[in-house]
């Protein structure tokens, strides 16, 4: 029997009657002969509404605590969920991350998905019921709750899909589709009919918030179909999957824009074998992602050392940051806010030279300043102020004819 896994995201189980539209959908599937898992996410602002009440409790709760809290708004959606498939005429069973045994690691409010024990679902699946999962959590070996972070029920549907193997994981959300910008932004943004793999992945890590980066990875590790489409609509939606000749005509693919975040720099740094190391490590230990990295040397047996970080790591930055530079041998920690990021994705960035000098020919021409510029086989990124950051997504859209006849391809003079 084929096997499809449906992801529904908050706004689209926001209340009662929302969930029984996204039902239909299942219902749908099933009327074709499928076998299907539901993924959910916590209704609407429920996470949020949780995160306020932390705050009332504790200003400074820890991540463990905060995850057994955040994790309770999918086990109400789950069950609601299974209740409404009832009332349809559908056998359903809800399940949370624990009963399906997505096993994790021990980052809390981060986690990292390391097993999935699927028995339960396929004995479900097996009696004819639709398997509704909670989204965004998971346990550690010894019991404890975990969630996964941003984007964590996408990464928990593609997770499912991957190990029942699924012919198809569909991601159904308030958007219909994959834009080569965000719509919102840039008013002549288009739907992509497909997007690979591997431009998706650099889109969803420079801001695109249709998926997460860590779903992405796994629907490419396992070769797993991803379909995004709008939860209340029947459009085609965006299928994310391998490349293929029509995806490599296109040069450029689309334009993303990645808001909130600190520059930190640090000066006067031992210029020696393994001190870089050491830094990354002692941030990667204490699960700070760093982005954007930068380092020159000043000539006097000293170096510098500039990486962007999210805002929201910011809070946690300094006191690793001190302690780092202790077990070096010096330096001086500096933390600049107010930055974005935007920036240009395609496979013809690989074969074209002229991307890079179109991309920031139209910033120079939108008046937008440059603080850093990386780049990398398929695409290229500059560090703008954050008051830039619309106008510079709508200049660089606009350079590469994305929201024309052209479909991404770069113009020149």
């Amino acid at each position: 029997m084929p096997l499809i896994v449906q992801k529904f995201g908050g706004s689209s189980v926001a209340d009662v009657d929302k969930i029984r539209r996204c039902a239909e959908r299942t219902l749908e599937e099933r009327r074709r002969g499928h076998g299907v898992v539901v993924v959910v996410s916590a209704m609407g602002k429920t996470t949020d509404s949780l995160i306020v009440l932390a705050n009332e409790a504790n200003a400074s709760p820890s991540r463990r605590e905060m995850d057994m809290l955040l994790s309770t708004g999918e086990q109400v959606t789950i069950a609601l969920m299974a209740m409404v498939l009832e009332t349809m005429g559908q056998a359903a069973v809800s399940f949370t991350g624990g009963q399906i045994g997505m096993e994790t690691d021990e980052s809390f409010s981060k986690a990292a998905i390391c097993a999935v024990n699927v028995e339960r679902l396929r004995t479900a699946l097996a009696a004819g019921k639709v398997a509704v999962v909670a989204g965004f959590q998971g346990v550690t070996p010894e019991g404890d709750i975990t969630t996964l972070g941003r984007g964590g029920s996408d990464t928990t549907a593609v997770a499912v899909a991957a190990a029942l193997k699924a012919d198809r994981c569909d991601i159904f959300t308030d958007v219909d589709g994959v834009y080569t910008a965000d719509p919102r932004i840039v008013p002549d943004a288009r739907r992509l009919k497909t997007i690979s793999y591997e431009a998706m992945l650099e889109m969803a890590s420079l801001g695109a918030k249709v998926m997460h980066d860590r779903s992405v990875k796994f629907g490419a590790m396992y070769k797993m179909p991803i379909h995004v489409r709008h939860s209340h609509r029947p459009d085609e939606g965006t299928i994310i999957c391998g490349e293929d000749e029509q995806m490599e005509k296109m040069e450029i693919t689309g334009v993303a824009l990645k808001q909130n975040l600190g520059r930190v720099t640090l000066t006067s740094v031992p210029d020696s074998p393994g001190v870089a190391a050491r830094v990354f490590a002692g941030l990667a230990d204490a699960n700070i992602t760093v982005d954007d990295i930068i380092q020159t040397v000043t000539g006097d047996g000293k170096a510098t050392m500039s990486f962007t970080v999210e805002q929201a790591d910011l809070a946690d930055i300094r006191p690793v940051l001190d302690r780092l530079l202790k077990e070096i041998g010096g330096g001086q920690p500096r933390i600049d806010e107010g930055f974005c990021k935007v920036s240009a994705v395609g496979v013809g960035i690989r074969s074209h030279a002229a991307s890079a000098a179109v991309m920031f020919r139209a910033l120079a021409e939108a008046g937008v300043n440059i603080a850093n510029i990386t780049t990398s086989e398929i695409k290229i990124s500059a560090i703008i102020g954050k008051a830039d950051g619309e106008k510079a997504l709508r200049a660089v859209h606009g350079a590469f004819g994305l929201g024309s006849e052209q479909e991404g391809i770069i113009k020149r003079d």
